[in-house]
């Protein structure tokens, strides 16, 4: 095996982007129009779910925020709404039949306003009309006519019933409770006291007189009411009569303009019926002069004409092809509508004009696109969404009700039919969740599109990252960029992507940088964008947030957190570890150490006893027993014990990315061999010693590089990682200067062997065919100190016997009071 450790060139610590590869000066000469970027699979699923028809083939866009969910979704979605039809218009009105179940009825495209406003002035006619033609001399005529032949019967009766009255000596006279007979003799009305005096013959004869003549009153008295209902209802249908030939020319030329509609014309016969019906409310009326009356009859004028007010719910007479509607704050009401209330007399009341839709109505015929975040912490609103998709209807009610918070008689508006496409933005976790979890979410939400954090760095990738730059720029009065800087802007996607060959699709932080690049271009004065300004925003980034990087930093050149960083010390490593604050990420040195020595307990953590670990640290430091086993106790027991610690750290630890730097202070310990301090390692390590890559390899080794650099760089120091990171380099310019020059190294492995030839600069060693190891090798080392222990143990083991034959067997009361003793100490 060659341990023989390999060194990086600065050539291979980034992957710079040709300028050469953009054939324009800047970006003002490429085109504005926003375009998907590395997306390709997301697309495809986007684009299948769009097409298909069948029943929940709905969207979940799945990824992390700033990968551009949001705007490759829009842009898609316009892009096909703009060939694809304009839905109905929907509006609500009165339901004359029931009037607690508002209708619903489809209109085309453009129409519902127009008609809202035809109603509207047909209303504001009807009230100049109707009372017009009531007020006309004929109406008055016709009127008087049927009153005077209502007196003239009345009088008939009525002096019928005198003249009878007459006859049997009676005078019928008006009193405070109606009409009423008195007994009268030689044209005299008798008074009480005269009738006492009438002898009871004559008494007798009156009264039985009077009683028939109160029948013979009670019946006329009753044809005179039927008289007059008669009357009443000659002058009501004379009212309609007018009415109707008020109404009927307005009607006419709304049943022309709007009868070819399906549900209008049976909706407009009802509204002429109930003009007909209430022609009452639009008479002029003397208006009672103020106080509560007035309040009370202007309220009730007003309620009968609202009958007649549509409400439009939804207006698509502005869009030129389907509708796509982003909701970014899904309630439950701004999913399905609400009923509005206001208050009256000290109530609150509603009518069919204060139902309001949301954005599935607005959505109808297209498309809806909503996080689904918003959607899990907003009451009911997840329900009402999968309700409304199951039922293919949004059916509009009070929160109040789902609730069942209050019990009153309110408003239940006819559902509306829902044909829509809903698309969700929301992170992996969520839709692996519900999709585990929500029976209906699987019935629903089909369709996975799921974008990736970044795609392939090719030059035709490369150019697609300019053409966003000049979609930001153009849409945002940005400064154009040259390809210096477009070539700067694809180095730092190379960053974000921690991979040479890669590009990030975080375009949400590519965009700010894009508009910071601008802002301190203008600041110096230029009319472009260079790659010194785009460095320049970048420089300004760090310096905002790295104030807690500077202080660590000063801690250590102060020595209060210790960190060698020359010399050789046995048993101790510099490890490498990342901190992230808010949107800064940045690496930390730490010394790990580990001590051995003679006992049976194993490799120990004392993070880990003081339970400041993580379970992947604690799968990572488990994995050292296993190397150890492997290695050094195929042929005998493994018998040691070792105490590993991660100095000055007070945080949890987690993670498996020391396990191998943990490894090297191990073996240092056990061979006594001293690890260059100037030299810091990264990289988790299998049971085979096998190095494995991590994560956060360039902020790691910048970490470490700044101390050096603060202490003053002396060509020794460097960093250990794994080979398979060297594709993840995206070094700092000052790093790839230091490396250059041979002021800074970075040595790539593969195994612990190599790792531990670069810190030791002594050859790990080769087993050999009888399992020994070269003399003078690490490994040799190792398994002389291992012996060593295993001897101590043994003869540890030995001496045990001999000392207890020499303490003797203790008395029965002794043993007794050391029982008693251990139980009180547990």
């Amino acid at each position: 095996m060659n341990d023989e450790p390999r060194e990086l060139t600065a050539d291979e610590l980034w992957a710079p982007c040709d300028p050469c590869l953009f054939d324009f000066e800047t970006t003002d000469a490429l085109p504005k129009d926003l375009m998907i970027i590395g997306q390709e699979r997301a697309v495809q699923a986007i684009d299948f779910g769009v097409n298909i028809a069948s029943f929940g083939f709905n969207i979940y866009a799945m990824g992390y925020t700033g990968t551009g969910r949001a705007t490759a979704i829009r842009t898609f979605l316009e892009g096909v709404a703009a060939s694809q039809p304009v839905p109905n218009d929907w509006i609500y009105v009165y339901n004359f039949s029931d009037p607690n179940k508002p209708r619903a009825i489809r209109l085309p495209p453009g129409v519902a306003v127009q008609f809202a406003r035809d109603m509207q002035e047909l209303v504001a006619e009807l009230q100049r009309e109707i009372p017009r033609a009531f007020e006309s001399e004929d109406y008055e005529k016709q009127k008087e006519r049927i009153l005077r032949e209502l007196h003239e019967q009345r009088n008939a009766e009525f002096s019928r019933l005198e003249e009878k009255a007459n006859a049997q000596g009676f005078a019928l006279i008006k009193t405070a409770m109606g009409l009423g007979i008195a007994p009268v003799i030689e044209g005299q009305m008798l008074t009480p006291e005269i009738y006492e005096r009438l002898d009871a013959a004559t008494r007798q004869s009156l009264e039985e007189r009077q009683t028939a003549l109160q029948g013979e009153m009670a019946e006329a008295l009753r044809r005179v009411r039927e008289m007059e209902k008669n009357t009443k209802r000659r002058l009501q249908d004379f009212d309609r009569e007018i009415a109707r030939f008020a109404v009927r020319h307005p009607m006419e030329e709304l049943r022309q303009k709007y009868g070819h509609l399906e549900e209008v014309p049976e909706y407009l016969d009802e509204v002429q019926a109930d003009l007909v019906e209430n022609v009452e409310g639009f008479k002029s009326q003397e208006e009672t002069e103020g106080g509560l009356a007035a309040t009370v009859q202007a309220s009730q004028r007003q309620a009968l004409l609202k009958r007649y007010t549509v409400n439009v719910i939804v207006d698509n007479g502005g869009l030129t092809g389907a509708p796509v509607i982003f909701e970014p704050n899904p309630t439950y009401s701004n999913l399905v509508g609400r009923i509005e209330h206001r208050a009256e007399f000290g109530a609150l009341v509603t009518d069919f004009t204060m139902i309001k839709a949301g954005c599935l109505h607005r959505a109808n015929g297209g498309y809806l696109v909503a996080e689904i975040r918003g959607l899990m912490t907003n009451p009911l609103a997840w329900d009402a969404l999968k309700r409304a998709i199951k039922n293919r209807a949004i059916r509009t009610e009070e929160l109040g009700a789902q609730l069942q918070i209050i019990s009153t008689v309110t408003l239940e508006p006819e559902p509306i039919p829902l044909d829509v496409k809903v698309v969700l933005i929301g992170d992996p976790l969520t839709y692996y969740l519900l999709y585990e979890y929500d029976e209906d979410f699987r019935k629903l939400f089909k369709v996975q599109a799921d974008f990736g954090a970044h795609f392939d760095r090719t030059p035709e990738s490369c150019r697609a990252y300019a053409q966003f730059i000049a979609a930001r720029c153009h849409e945002e009065g940005l400064l154009p960029f040259d390809r210096e800087a477009v070539a700067r802007v694809v180095e730092y996607g190379s960053r974000l992507a921690e991979h040479q060959k890669r590009l990030a699709t975080r375009f949400g932080e590519i965009a700010d940088l894009v508009r910071e690049a601008s802002f301190w271009a203008r600041r110096a004065g230029r009319e472009r964008t260079t790659a010194a300004d785009v460095q320049k925003a970048l420089d300004q980034r760090t310096y905002r947030a790295n104030r807690i990087e500077e202080q660590i930093q000063k801690q250590i050149d102060e020595g209060h957190l210790r960190v060698e960083v020359s010399g050789e010390v046995v048993g101790q490593v510099n490890g490498l570890s990342v901190l992230s604050l808010g949107n800064y990420t940045f690496g930390k040195p730490g010394r790990i150490t580990a001590c051995t020595y003679t006992g049976k307990s194993g490799v120990v953590s004392l993070d880990r006893e003081a339970k400041l670990s993580g379970r992947i640290y604690d799968k990572g430091l488990l994995t050292l027993s296993g190397y150890l086993g492997g290695q050094y106790a195929l042929d005998k027991p493994l018998s040691l014990s070792a105490t590993i610690s991660f100095e000055q750290l007070y945080e949890e630890i987690e993670g498996d990315s020391a396990s191998s730097t943990e490894l090297y202070a191990l073996l240092s310990s056990l061979s006594q061999l001293p690890i260059k301090q100037g030299i810091a390692a990264t990289g988790s390590v299998d049971q085979q010693g096998n190095i494995q890559p991590v994560g956060g390899v360039n902020e790691k080794i910048e970490g470490f590089f700044e101390t050096c650099r603060r202490r003053g760089l002396t060509g020794e120091q460097g960093v250990i990682l794994p080979a398979q990171n060297v594709v993840n380099l995206m070094l700092r310019a000052e790093v790839r200067q230091a490396v250059a020059e041979g002021k800074f190294h970075i040595y790539p492995v593969r195994t612990v062997d190599e790792g531990l030839h670069v810190l030791t600069g002594v050859p790990a060693g080769e087993r050999q065919p009888d399992g020994s190891f070269p003399e003078g090798t690490v490994h040799a080392r190792v398994m002389a100190r291992l012996a060593e222990i295993a001897e101590n143990l043994k003869e540890r083991e030995k001496e045990k016997p001999k000392a207890d034959e020499e303490t003797g067997p203790e008395s029965e009361e002794e043993q007794e009071s050391a029982a008693e003793g251990n139980h009180r100490e547990e």
